[in-house]
């Protein structure tokens, strides 16, 4: 699987939110965040900062689920990238 152009595959992490009060958010609360973190898989063929096995956050409005190889991956694009840890 490569990517084209300044597209990037991603694989979503779990992962639990706490507030600062020690309060476990909902799966309905998680899904309301605007970020979210993910393992990039794939870079684009245009990609140039974000290299594979980077964990990343990006805006998960612009983002789109697909099936490859019954495994469910994430496509973003590379300006929809705010955070490489």
């Amino acid at each position: 699987m490569k990517p084209i152009n300044k597209y990037i595959v991603v694989k979503d992490i779990e992962e639990e939110v706490m507030t600062e009060s020690g309060l476990l958010l909902s799966g309905k609360d998680k899904e309301d965040m605007r970020y979210g973190k993910a393992t990039v898989l794939s870079p684009g063929t245009e990609v140039k900062t974000i290299a594979k096995g980077d964990v990343v956050y990006y805006d998960k409005r612009s983002a789109h689920t697909m099936i490859i190889k019954q495994d469910p991956v994430t496509i973003i694009q590379e300006r929809d990238v705010v955070v490489v840890l």
